[in-house]
């Protein structure tokens, strides 16, 4: 037999078991970057940086911290990239124009869906798909397409000067806010754009 005495592995010469140093790493918290795009000068064309100024207001009494950033910008494709580089999630809003859509609609996209709207699927640049595949294979830090939403918001006009957005456009501004803070879970009381793609 082994003497009673043999200690358990591990066990310190006092007779207690030793503890394995932890090794859990914190998980850093979740850098979060909310983007509108846009002229807004042009009517619709603009309704993503009207709807992040919306957001950027709304802040004030639900506070996010500082792991969310909100801007704006008018950019697309490779350019866009410099936008996003660095940060975890990405919640972009953006005019879209698509045959038989209703202004003011609300289409909740992925980037593979990506590739009619005004500024993530500009026809003189990558499209946001494009952009994100060469960009990662540049090494560049990018968020994860599962990481990025796209609210694209259906324009009537984005041709003519106006630092307003068409009546119905207009109209749908406090939903589209209401959907991004339900993107960031801010609120759990608005309503939620519609997760359907534009018609072909």
């Amino acid at each position: 037999m082994r003497d009673k005495e043999t200690r358990r592995q591990g066990d310190t010469e006092t007779g207690r078991r030793s503890l394995s140093p932890c090794l859990c790493v914190p998980t850093p918290p979740c850098r979060t970057l909310v983007l509108g795009l846009g002229n807004p000068i042009l009517s619709d064309d603009g309704v993503g940086i009207h709807v992040v100024r919306a957001v950027a207001a709304s802040f004030a009494q639900h506070p996010l911290g500082s792991n969310v950033t909100v801007a704006e910008a008018a950019v697309g494709g490779l350019r866009l990239l410099e936008v996003i580089a660095g940060f975890d999630r990405v919640v972009i809003v953006d005019a879209i124009q698509t045959p038989g859509g209703r202004p003011g609609d609300v289409y909740r996209l992925r980037p593979d869906d990506l590739r009619a709207s005004l500024h993530t699927g500009s026809t003189h640049d990558l499209t946001l798909p494009g952009a994100l595949a060469l960009g990662r294979g540049l090494g560049m830090p990018l968020p994860t397409d599962e990481a990025i939403t796209v609210l694209a918001v259906e324009a009537e006009d984005v041709l003519t000067f106006a630092e307003t957005c068409t009546p119905q456009v207009q109209a749908a501004i406090p939903r589209i806010v209401r959907a991004v803070m339900d993107e960031l879970q801010v609120t759990d009381h608005g309503q939620q754009a519609a997760d359907h793609r534009p018609s072909a």
